[in-house]
C-alpha cells in the first residue's frame, strides 16, 4: 500500500513544475514500460497490480517493484481507465544539439506544438519511419506530459528531442529547411533531396513569421476536398511517407 505522501509525489507527476522538481515522469502501460526498460533511460520504479505478473518484465536491471492496490492504482493514474503497470522513470540530462547527427538526415522542427496528443503521435511517427531527433520551440508542449508519453506508445524511449531558441538554432545548422505552409510547392513534386529540417507550425497559427522567414521550402500538402485545416500530426506523417518514399 502507498502512502499518503507517495501517493501525493506521484499524483504531482503530471505537472511539469512537478516533474522538474523531482526529475521524475510517469510511463503507463505494460508496452511502453517494457519499452522504456529496455532502453537507455533509468526506470526509478515500477508499481503494480496484483493481477499483473512481474515475471512479465523479464528485469534484467536493479527496479524497484511495488504492488499496489487497484484503488492505489487509480489515485496515481492519469487514465480514466488506468492499467496494471505504472513506472517512474527519470528524466535525463537534456541532450546537447549536435550538428553532425543531423547531417544526410531529415529532422522534424516543432514549432509551437500545443496539444499532447498531437506531440505523441509525431514522436510516433518520427520513431515509424526512422527519424530519431526532433527539435521543438521552447513553447511546444513538454514531452514528459503523460498524455504525450501515453501517444507516443513508447516511441519516446527511441527519440532524442530537443528544446530550443528555433529562431537562433535553424540558420546555424547550414541545413535546408522545409516549411509546411500554405502556398508552397506541392509536397508531392518536391525534391527534398538527402537532408533538411521539416518544421511544422502551431494547431492554429501555422509556423509564426519569424520563423517563416528562415524556410528556404516552402511547401504544401495539396487539397481536393473541402476541409479548412489538415491535423498537425497527419500533416507530419504525410510529409515522413512521402520524404521515406524518395529516399
Amino acid at each position: 500500500m502507498l502512502s499518503k505522501s507517495q501517493i501525493s509525489l506521484l499524483r504531482s507527476l503530471q505537472s511539469k513544475k512537478d516533474r522538474l522538481e523531482h526529475g521524475l515522469f510517469m510511463v503507463e502501460g505494460y508496452k511502453s514500460v517494457i519499452e522504456f526498460i529496455n532502453s537507455p533511460y533509468r526506470v526509478d520504479a515500477v508499481y503494480h497490480t496484483a493481477s499483473f505478473d512481474p515475471k512479465m518484465l523479464k528485469l534484467s536491471r536493479n527496479i524497484n517493484l511495488c504492488e499496489i492496490s487497484v484503488t492505489d492504482m487509480e489515485k496515481i493514474s492519469s487514465l480514466k481507465t488506468p492499467q496494471e503497470i505504472i513506472a517512474t522513470v527519470s528524466i535525463p540530462s537534456w541532450p546537447v544539439l549536435n550538428n553532425a547527427k543531423l547531417q544526410k538526415k531529415f529532422t522534424i522542427v516543432l514549432d509551437g506544438i500545443q496539444d499532447p496528443g498531437n506531440m505523441g503521435t509525431i514522436i510516433r511517427t518520427a520513431d515509424w519511419f526512422g527519424i530519431a531527433q526532433i527539435i521543438c520551440s521552447a513553447d511546444t508542449v513538454d514531452v514528459y506530459n503523460p498524455k504525450v508519453v501515453q501517444a507516443s506508445m513508447g516511441s519516446l524511449s527511441r527519440i532524442n528531442v530537443y528544446y530550443a531558441d528555433l529562431a537562433a538554432v535553424l540558420p546555424y545548422l547550414g541545413l535546408p529547411v522545409f516549411g509546411a505552409m500554405l502556398n508552397g510547392e506541392n509536397l508531392y513534386r518536391t525534391n527534398f533531396g538527402q537532408e533538411g529540417l521539416i518544421v511544422m507550425g502551431n494547431e492554429g497559427n501555422g509556423v509564426r513569421p519569424e520563423i517563416a522567414r528562415l524556410v528556404t521550402a516552402a511547401v504544401t500538402i495539396p487539397r481536393t476536398g473541402n476541409a479548412e485545416s489538415l491535423n498537425v500530426a497527419i500533416a507530419t506523417a504525410l510529409f515522413c511517407s512521402e520524404i521515406s518514399r524518395n529516399s
